[in-house]
């Protein structure tokens, strides 16, 4: 006689998203004062960039941050080109000056949670973000002048260094909600003096 083995699919989703999903919003949905639980903050997708106005002169440059933006995010980045002419930059329109990836979902969820357990540790004299980042719109905008703190790279990878910017787009209400989102993600902002 055979018998049947029942195979069970457990379905993971990534730590910071079931950390927001169990903790994160009805905790800020009773501290904000919000009525209806689609006014509760929350983050809808990470654009990740580097702009690379040298790369016009060394396309050495355009193939290794390819390389870093593939290996860190997990996508293949989009080329961005310049949509005028400025002539003091010597750059003409429709030249490659950067590059771009945008994370939504689990990817989403599983790069932020690497961003602020592993890689702003890492960081030499690190303080703190600054909270002065945000936009009007609440979207708070990360900065970051080498790759190197990127645990996926090699060393070989960060010889030629160059930065990346990550925007990460929360909608929200205003402002002060999405700084009370990143902060209960873990994010750590500079100490205000008094």
């Amino acid at each position: 006689m055979a018998t049947a083995t029942k195979t069970t699919t457990v379905s993971t989703q990534p730590r910071l998203r079931a950390v927001y999903n169990e903790t994160i919003a009805p905790e800020l949905q009773k501290e904000l004062g919000l009525d209806n639980p689609h006014q509760i903050p929350r983050l809808e997708k990470i654009v990740v960039n580097i702009g690379l106005g040298r790369a016009k002169d060394d396309k050495r440059l355009m193939e290794i941050a390819t390389n870093t933006l593939r290996k860190i995010t997990g996508q293949q980045p989009v080329e961005t080109t310049a949509r005028l002419s400025i002539a003091t930059f010597k750059l003409r329109e429709g030249n490659k000056i950067g590059l771009k990836v945008t994370l939504r979902g689990d990817r989403m969820y599983e790069f932020l949670d690497r961003l602020l357990t592993v890689v702003l540790p890492r960081l030499r004299d690190f303080h703190g973000v600054s909270a002065k980042a945000f936009d009007k719109q609440g979207n708070y905008s990360l900065g970051m002048t080498d790759q190197s703190v990127f645990p996926e790279l090699t060393f070989e990878e960060t010889t030629t260094t160059h930065g990346l910017q990550a925007v990460m787009v929360i909608k929200c209400e205003e402002q002060a909600h999405a700084r009370a989102l990143l902060e209960k993600f873990g994010m750590p902002f500079e100490k205000e003096d008094r």
